[in-house]
């Protein structure tokens, strides 16, 4: 898969999780969290979309 098929995501749609409620029917697979932060980027184990966090990185929660 090339970097074009990369979703770009932000700290307001965390916690990440894949299929994105706007995925077509068709691309549905059971819901699997997934953890972006780590890296900056994760790809979906089910459909191998790759997920590439943007912008500023959540706070930390204390």
């Amino acid at each position: 898969m090339s970097d074009s098929q990369s979703i770009a995501v932000t700290a307001s749609d965390l916690p990440l999780h894949c299929p994105q409620p706007d995925a077509p029917l068709w691309s549905q697979h059971p819901r699997v969290f997934l953890d972006v932060l780590h890296t900056g980027e994760v790809v979906c184990p089910y459909c191998s979309a790759k997920y590439v966090l943007t912008g500023e990185r959540p706070k930390a929660h204390h």
